[in-house]
């Protein structure tokens, strides 16, 4: 079984490559490192950082150095975070696993995108009004789809075995923006239909199926407004499948399109260097329609589907795997993440069990979240989990 640490760009350049890579290897005993290279705004504590404790993320910024001639002419582009400096922390991590035989993956955020959805919310998606959802980028639009294929075409040149991509589709309305507020109890079906893109470029694929997408969005907007306006409308069930006399659900299935196109051509561009693509579907089966995701159509595309991991015993990794069986996913395509922190795990022997679970199943890849937000403790019991 493979195995990775994820982790961002600043814990190497804080703590230097002989402690970085020491702490994977010789506590961790890991196989690699999955490295971020495009992420999101955030602020995070750092148990174990010799620097700081508290550090802020910068919105939407990338951790290598990108080459100009690649982006020259392009709205869309990757900035380089201000935290890297001069250097490229990537061509530093790329040298020191080659010269110490562990593997580079690229931990890739491509729609939240916090800088380029404000910076161009052309590029965004819309809901029904008419209203950007800043933070995303939309995997409908062309020149997003464009930015995409170019960043993983970017990301080769460092020798990375595998792309993880994050955020390769569609979000709703609560996707992590500080101080998000709804005062007034919204409902399911509001947020569920508020989180619906109906930019241009949506409304043109549905329209191209044969969807009356002006249709739809006119009848989302009516059962918004409904639903907006009183507490009792707002309470009812999120059934959503008679809106627009089942339409809906068809322009759902172009968004859906959207998404697979979208990671399959990147999948494509990943194998023409070498390098494999990695779909991360955080939420698991069942709870990505809203989101465009189709596991059945993005195990084919894609060469492997990653997900979280996230709990508290043997028995409950185990049904996740299950429910991505059900839904086309076999557990040898898949990579899983697991938390070996306290919040999940109680010492090795529960990770290490979480691990043989995996193992049994046939999946293939495990990696663990996050080296720069666990403890120092927590790096040891990976190790122990492996070894045992």
């Amino acid at each position: 079984m493979e195995s990775s640490v994820l982790a961002f760009a600043t814990d190497l350049l804080d703590e230097g490559a002989d402690t970085f890579f020491g702490n994977l290897t010789d506590r961790a005993g890991v196989g690699g490192v999955t490295l971020a290279s495009v992420y999101h705004e955030a602020r995070d504590v750092f148990p174990h950082n010799p620097r700081r404790v508290i550090r802020y993320l910068e919105p939407g910024a990338a951790y290598f150095r990108p080459d100009p001639a690649r982006w020259r002419g392009r709205r869309l582009a990757p900035a380089p975070s201000t935290a890297i400096g001069d250097r490229d922390p990537f061509a530093e991590a790329a040298a020191e696993t080659r010269r110490r035989g562990l593997k580079l993956h690229a931990w890739t955020v491509f729609c939240h995108n916090d800088r380029l959805g404000f910076a161009h919310p052309d590029c965004a998606p819309a809901n029904a009004f008419g209203d950007r959802h800043l933070t995303e980028l939309c995997p409908a639009a062309p020149e997003v789809r464009e930015y995409a294929r170019t960043l993983v075409a970017e990301l080769a040149r460092y020798g990375v075995d595998a792309i993880r991509a994050e955020s390769l589709h569609f979000h709703g309305l609560r996707h992590g923006y500080h101080h998000e507020r709804y005062f007034e109890e919204l409902g399911a079906g509001a947020e569920a239909l508020l989180g619906i893109c109906f930019c241009p470029h949506c409304r043109a694929a549905a329209t191209r199926t044969g969807v009356p997408a002006e249709e739809v969005a006119e009848a989302v907007r009516t059962e918004l407004r409904r639903r907006l306006a009183d507490e009792a409308a707002a309470a009812e069930p999120a059934d959503l499948s008679a809106i627009a006399d089942g339409a809906l659900a068809a322009y759902l299935d172009a968004a859906t399109t959207s998404v697979t196109t979208l990671a399959a051509e990147l999948t494509e561009e990943a194998r023409r260097h070498g390098m494999r693509l990695s779909f991360m579907d955080g939420a698991g089966p069942g709870k990505g329609w809203l989101s465009g995701i189709d596991l059945p159509a993005l195990a084919k595309a894609t060469d492997q589907i990653e997900t979280l991991g996230y709990a508290k015993t043997p028995e409950a990794v185990r049904e996740k795997i299950a429910a991505f069986a059900l839904h086309g996913v076999r557990p040898q395509d898949m990579a899983v993440i697991l938390r070996p922190m306290a919040s999940d795990c109680d010492g090795p022997a529960n990770l290490a069990a979480k691990i043989a679970t995996l193992r049994e199943l046939g999946v293939p890849e495990v990696e663990f979240y996050n080296y720069g937000l666990m403890r120092l403790s927590s790096l040891d019991r990976i190790g122990a989990a492996l070894a045992g």
